[in-house]
């Protein structure tokens, strides 16, 4: 490589630009424990309702009283829906909603979804009652509960629970594992 002549401007220039230069006396650095600053995580907040898909299935028919309620998302085979009726995922997490508002059931039904998903659950059972005080017998938050987990992007699939924990009243719900716990 050809050594380049550089002209007293261009000198000039560079020693202006780069200051006050001190030579260095060791080339030695120690490095103090004490001056660290103690790590802490920062602080996400995540968007709760964005994990609901913004349309509402308008395929999705009005339930009753004793209708059980049954969803597979797509690439979902019929035997894990199968295996899911009878129980025999170990359920990891629990949840009962009868009784509250349509709004905060919702509320408590994505914060706790999206909790279950960060700890890794792959099934839970939500308690949402029959709806016998619902007015004409219409089942309300059974009806929104249905709409909520086919919209949720992390449910994979969900049925009415054996009589045993709950019937028609109760849900189990398959959920995605989050990215942390993929292999």
């Amino acid at each position: 490589m050809a050594k380049k002549n550089l002209t007293p401007e261009h000198s000039d220039l560079f020693r202006q630009t780069i200051g006050k230069v001190h030579a260095v006396k060791s080339d030695k650095v120690l490095l103090t424990e004490g001056n660290k600053p103690k790590p802490f995580p920062k602080s996400q907040t995540v968007n709760i309702e964005e994990h609901l898909s913004g349309a509402p299935e308008a395929d999705v028919e009005k339930v009753g009283l004793e209708d059980s309620l049954s969803f597979m998302g797509p690439g979902i085979q019929h035997n894990v829906l199968k295996k899911l009726r009878k129980g025999r995922f170990g359920l990891d997490a629990e949840i009962d909603l009868h009784g509250l508002s349509s709004n905060e059931a919702k509320r408590q039904l994505l914060h706790f979804l999206h909790d279950c998903v960060e700890d890794g659950c792959r099934c839970v059972h939500i308690v949402h009652g029959k709806g016998y005080r619902s007015t004409d017998n219409h089942p309300v938050l059974k009806n929104n509960l249905n709409l909520w987990l086919r919209q949720h992007k992390s449910v994979q699939a969900f049925c009415s629970a054996p009589p045993k924990d709950g019937g028609t009243g109760a849900v189990f719900v398959l959920l995605q594992l989050s990215e942390k716990y993929d292999l």
